[in-house]
C-alpha cells in the first residue's frame, strides 16, 4: 500500500461511523464515502454516480457478467449469449461457466492472436453469429498474465452498433495506463484498489446510469439498488486516496517502471538459456503492453519448480498456471495464445510496481540461472 493509503484508512478506522445511519457519525461516515467517491469519479474519468463500492474485482466481475445478463433477458428472454475473450482472468471466466452451466447461458469465446490481442474485427464476426441473442461483450482492458493492452473504445464501438452494452475488467490497467471510463464508452468497468497501492478487499463497478444490472446480493440496497452491504468507510478512503495519486503520478512511475522491465526482459534473453518473451513486447512500449509486466517462457523447465527455487532465493513470481485437483495446469492464457501446452508450463510472470528498484531487478537476474539450471536437473534435462 501506499503509505498515504494507509494513513487515511487508519485514521478513518479510529472513527465510528455506519454511512447508512442518520445520526452525525452516519452523516460523518456518508461524506467520507461520497467524497471518496467525487475523487475516485474524478481520477477514471467518470460521473461519481457511476461508481458503486463492491469488496474487489471478483466480486464486480461478477455483478456486471451476471446483473447484465439477468436485466437484459428480463427485456428481451431471447438475449442469453455471452462473446466473452478466451484470455479473461477466472473471475470472469468462472462466472460465464456457472451461467452456462446453471443459468441456460451461451458463451461464444473469443480467441487472441499470439501476441495477445483481441481484434475488433474478431468480436465482430462473434457477434455477427447472431446478433439478436448477445446480452454483453466483456473483454478485460490489460491481460493479468502477458500484460496486453486491449483496443477497447474499438470494441465498444463494434458492439455498440449492434445495440449490445460492453463490460471490461480494468483491474490490472487502473493506475499502470490511462484509463478513461467516458472516453472508453464502455457501459461496465471493474477496478479494484490494491492494484493501485491501496487496501485489499475494496474494489468498484463502474456502471453507465443508463446501464441495468440486477443486483445478485439483497440487503438495504446501499449502492445504487445494485449491490448492497454496509460500506465500508475506511476501505474506501484509503482506495480513492491510492488511485488518486498513482493516477496522478502515473507517467512518470510507467516510465520508471518501463525502464526496470524492458533491462529484466533484454538481460533474462541474453542468458543463454532460450528464454523467450511472451505476448507483445518492444523495448520503450509502455501502450501496448502494461509497462511493469514480464512474462518469460524458460524451457526445458516447469513454471512452478522455478517459482519454489526463485522464492528460495528471495524473489518473488508467480507462473500464471492454475492448479485442479493438485495436478498444475498450463495457463490457459497461454494456450489461447497458441502456446503449446509443454512450452506454456514453463512460464513466469514477474510484476514490477512503486516498490521496485534496479536492485530488485539486479537480484532476479543473479538467481534465475542457478534456479533454471537445478529445475533443468529436475526434469531430466541438462
Amino acid at each position: 500500500m501506499l503509505p498515504s493509503a494507509i494513513a487515511a484508512m487508519a485514521e478513518q478506522m479510529a472513527v465510528t461511523g455506519n454511512a447508512s445511519s442518520l445520526h452525525t457519525a452516519g452523516r460523518a461516515a456518508r461524506r467520507v464515502v461520497e467524497e471518496s467517491r467525487e475523487r475516485l469519479a474524478r481520477a477514471i474519468g467518470a460521473r461519481p454516480s457511476e461508481v458503486v463500492f463492491t469488496s474487489g474485482g471478483t466480486e464486480s466481475d461478477n455483478l456486471a457478467i451476471k446483473g447484465a445478463l439477468a436485466a437484459r433477458r428480463e427485456q428481451d428472454p431471447g438475449r442469453h449469449r455471452l462473446v466473452v475473450s478466451a484470455m479473461e482472468h477466472h473471475a470472469v471466466l468462472d462466472c460465464v461457466d456457472h451461467l452456462v452451466a446453471h443459468e441456460g447461458a451461451k458463451v461464444t469465446w473469443v480467441e487472441p492472436d499470439p501476441a495477445g490481442f483481441i481484434s475488433p474485427r474478431a468480436v465482430r464476426a462473434a457477434i455477427e453469429e447472431d446478433p439478436d441473442s448477445v446480452a454483453l461483450v466483456s473483454v478485460m482492458w490489460a491481460n493479468n498474465e502477458v500484460g496486453t493492452i486491449q483496443p477497447v473504445r474499438e470494441i465498444a464501438d463494434v458492439a455498440h452498433e449492434f445495440g449490445i452494452p460492453v463490460h471490461s475488467d480494468a483491474v490490472q490497467a487502473l493506475a499502470h495506463a490511462p484509463l478513461d471510463f467516458a472516453a472508453s464508452d464502455l457501459d461496465l468497468m471493474t477496478i479494484t484498489a490494491h492494484k493501485a497501492g491501496g487496501p485489499l478487499g475494496v474494489g468498484a463497478l463502474v456502471v453507465k446510469r443508463a446501464m441495468p444490472v440486477t443486483p445478485q446480493t439483497h440487503g438495504g440496497g446501499q449502492e445504487r439498488q445494485i449491490r448492497s452491504g454496509t460500506l465500508d468507510a475506511p476501505a474506501i478512503r484509503g482506495f480513492a486516496v491510492a488511485v488518486e495519486e498513482a493516477v496522478d503520478g502515473r507517467e512518470d512511475e510507467s516510465e520508471r517502471v518501463l525502464r526496470l522491465r524492458d533491462r529484466l526482459i533484454t538481460s533474462a534473453l541474453d542468458l543463454g538459456y532460450g528464454i523467450t518473451v511472451s505476448g507483445h513486447w518492444e523495448a520503450g512500449d509502455g501502450i501496448r503492453r502494461l509497462s511493469g509486466n514480464a512474462h518469460l517462457l524458460v524451457p526445458g523447465c516447469e513454471g512452478d519448480s522455478l517459482l519454489y527455487l526463485l522464492d528460495a532465493a528471495g524473489v518473488e513470481c508467480s507462473t500464471g498456471s492454475a492448479c485442479q485437483a493438485g495436478v498444475p495446469q498450463p495457463s490457459h492464457v497461454l494456450l489461447a495464445m497458441g502456446v503449446a501446452e509443454q512450452d506454456a508450463r514453463g512460464a513466469l510472470r514477474l510484476t514490477l510496481g512503486h516498490t521496485s528498484t534496479e536492485a530488485d531487478v539486479d537480484a532476479f537476474l543473479a538467481a534465475l540461472p542457478a534456479a533454471v539450471e537445478r529445475a533443468r536437473r529436475a526434469s531430466g534435462i541438462g
